[in-house]
């Protein structure tokens, strides 16, 4: 799904008009997250998520906190919706046997760092995480799902994004009220640059931490002459920072978050690249969702993250695990 242009326009008509609705679907949000039975885990449970549809940045955040806390000698897991995929769950994830129709293709990209199982129901999903010993359940979005208490709820704002047009789906991308999601929240993290003032506005309400992702250098191809392509929730972001990186960007093509490529799709892609001369790539969260043979053809840039202050990430799950 690719978001309509009027989310991210605060005067536009169509969302002015969509408004009643956007706030009646914010307050059914509200509804049921204060009508839910919730399981409490008896590990610690990290939510990343954020308040409205499409890409912040949550994957890379958990993937990084994934592989912080198994340096520090805890025991993590992953528990995904498994967006996209057809399985229900609860299932952990095995990326030699599943593909992404079956998990979904995050969850594929996320078991590379940690045990990652996919669950519709989220508590069903973390009974069978600490059944299988986890000693802390990360949460890839979910932070308005009722079904699993969350010791430590982390709001993810993607900063040239902000919360768009302020309103709720399908008026805006909200997902529910800015000022309830942030009232149930114990932090924000903010990504990359702050063309929003989110810094500024909300930390009287809430702690807010600071990220950039960016793509290494190191990572690209040799000469760095590139015809790239996304299917991700802003695909721009991923072109801004290959160029950033310094490669030559022939071309790129953006398509829809999670879109499944066909065979003509990425021949198209293939022989373009091949007549400019240059390297086929895209996104690791792409790449897992193509075929065997393509992904020995298409190269995978990966994303690095560097906090801005990493000691108030720590404390962050310090605390956190403390209560655990």
């Amino acid at each position: 799904m690719k978001s309509p242009a009027f989310w991210d326009k605060p005067d536009a008509l169509m969302g002015r008009l969509l408004a009643p609705l956007g706030w009646a679907y914010a307050e059914v949000t509200a509804w049921r997250l204060a009508h839910g039975k919730p399981w409490r885990a008896p590990v610690p449970v990290i939510c990343i998520g954020n308040l409205t549809a499409g890409g912040a940045g949550k994957t890379p955040i958990v993937r990084d906190l994934a592989l912080r806390l198994t340096t520090n000698g805890v025991r993590p897991a992953i528990l995904s919706r498994g967006y996209g995929g057809l399985d229900r769950g609860p299932l952990r994830v095995d990326p030699a046997r599943h593909g992404a129709s079956k998990v979904g293709d995050e969850p594929l990209l996320l078991a590379r760092d940690a045990p990652c199982w996919i669950a519709r129901d989220r508590a069903a999903g973390a009974r069978a995480i600490v059944a299988d010993g986890a000693g802390v359940i990360l949460m890839d979005d979910g932070l308005q799902n009722p079904d699993l208490i969350q010791d430590l709820r982390v709001i993810v704002v993607d900063g040239a994004a902000g919360f768009g047009n302020g309103h709720a789906i399908p008026a805006g991308p909200l997902r529910e009220h800015i000022d309830a999601g942030i009232k149930r929240a114990h932090a924000m993290v903010v990504v990359g640059d702050d063309r929003h003032d989110l810094v500024r506005n909300f930390s009287s309400q809430i702690d807010i931490l600071q990220l950039t992702t960016q793509i290494r250098s190191s990572e690209l191809p040799v000469g760095a002459r590139l015809v790239a392509f996304a299917g991700i929730g802003r695909p721009e972001k991923f072109r801004s920072s290959l160029i950033a990186a310094g490669a030559e960007m022939a071309a790129f093509q953006a398509f829809a978050d999670h879109h499944p490529y066909t065979g003509a799709e990425l021949q198209s892609l293939a022989s373009q690249a091949d007549s400019l001369g240059a390297d086929l790539a895209t996104t690791e969260k792409d790449w897992v969702r193509l075929e065997p043979e393509w992904r020995l053809r298409i190269k995978a840039i990966p994303l690095s993250v560097t906090w801005k202050d990493e000691s108030a990430l720590t404390s962050l799950l310090s605390v956190v695990m403390r209560r655990g």
